[in-house]
């Protein structure tokens, strides 16, 4: 009876939402009008939602790997570019930066990310319906993910991004969970719906407490917490929404603050580009990532009072300017000033959430008029894999 009284409410909230559009985690408002979310996204959230029900939950307990120094629950991942070396066969691999290794082992990172486009493709589709399948099938991912004793992920990517002959695990390898930067705020979306009985609630909410306390304690997370690049942004990116989630306000202070005095003036040059992703040999690819993360965070860490959006290092670096740089390129990437990337260059770009978001909070209709026309979905497993927030409807 409870429960059912709960989710009743939850439709009553649901209403109410859809009528008012979607809420950002974090501004109350912005300052330009959004583009009408729910009547562009309404297909395509529903078939994926529907193609998703049909699925059950699937979680890396389910594909153990001889090679991990885990067990069944840790998950386990190699680095990408890292290759046998022709000249000592068998012996420790070699780099070879942006060119993927077919033979690693992914498959934990397969099951990562199918969790993050089904479980936030079903949320979305219970918050535009009020459609409780959606909502049910939604918790029963979360559940298998983060409470089953038999299929739970443990809170630590201990051994994530292993290198044979080099090293079990690596700070680097964080970076894979970036991917529940947007299942976390699904979770908040059926939360506050009324779409989680108390225990469940408590024990997803327990979850993402014990990883955010081996995120910012353990070696692996301070190695990553300190990468200049796209890595540092990723694990700032994933501490502001797990503690978003978690209602830890010391992490967010802490998170706002290491925005605006580590990430900026290091990953930002003065005229707004990424030069550490420019560098690398998939440039356009990786500027996008980067700046998809930073413009996440500034959606997730921004307040009426503290606006990350309108913030300038004192030496000017900010992230409309960063926006202002990459803008046109995403415009037409035929005035692209570096060369290709060495793989995937024509994927991109897609339907990046930072030109929603700043299209909405800087007042840039032309943001959001450019983001409306990219494509939303990829068929490409490596666009998938670096394209984390596909779900705009719950944010």
């Amino acid at each position: 009876m409870a429960d059912g009284l709960t989710r009743a409410l939850g439709g009553i909230w649901l209403a109410l939402a859809c009528l008012a559009g979607p809420a950002a985690p974090a501004l109350a408002q912005s300052p330009s009008p959004s583009p009408d979310i729910v009547s562009l996204d309404r297909p395509r959230i529903l078939r994926a939602a529907d193609a998703a029900l049909a699925e059950a939950p699937v979680t890396i307990t389910a594909f153990p790997s001889p090679r991990s120094s885990g067990g069944p629950h840790d998950f386990y991942s190699e680095g990408d570019y890292w290759w046998p070396d022709p000249a000592h066969p068998g012996g420790p691999y070699i780099q070879r930066d942006g060119l993927t290794n077919p033979d690693n082992f992914v498959a934990h990172r397969r099951a990562l990310v199918r969790f993050s486009m089904q479980m936030p493709a079903l949320a979305a589709a219970w918050r535009i319906s009020g459609d409780g399948r959606y909502a049910r099938h939604a918790v029963d991912h979360l559940h298998a993910w983060f409470i089953g004793p038999d299929t739970r992920l443990n809170p630590n990517l201990q051994y994530a991004q292993a290198i044979s002959g080099v090293t079990k695990g690596r700070g680097i390898g964080i970076i894979d969970t970036v991917h529940l930067v947007e299942v976390a705020r699904a979770i908040e979306v059926l939360r506050d719906g009324g779409q989680l009985a108390a225990d469940e609630q408590a024990g997803i909410e327990r979850w993402f407490t014990e990883y955010l306390h081996w995120l910012t304690s353990s070696k692996n997370g301070h190695d990553e917490r300190d990468a200049k690049n796209n890595h540092g942004t990723c694990w700032l990116l994933q501490v502001a929404a797990f503690a978003h989630l978690t209602g830890d306000q010391q992490l967010l202070a802490t998170a706002r603050e290491r925005f605006k005095t580590v990430l900026l003036p290091t990953q930002l040059a003065a005229d707004g580009s990424l030069p550490l992703e420019l560098k690398r040999t998939k440039p356009y690819g990786y500027a996008l990532f980067d700046l998809e993360a930073l413009a996440a965070l500034c959606q997730i860490l921004s307040t009426p009072d503290d606006n990350l959006w309108t913030y300038a290092t004192p030496d000017g670096r900010s992230m409309a300017k960063a926006m202002a740089w990459m803008a046109p390129y995403i415009r037409d990437k035929r005035a692209w000033p570096l060369p290709p990337d060495v793989m995937y260059d024509k994927q991109w770009p897609m339907r990046h959430a930072s030109l929603l978001f700043a299209g909405r909070a800087l007042g840039r209709a032309d943001y959001l008029a450019l983001w409306a026309g990219l494509p939303a979905d990829s068929t490409v497993e490596e666009v998938n894999r670096n394209f984390f927030i596909r779900q705009p409807v719950l944010w």
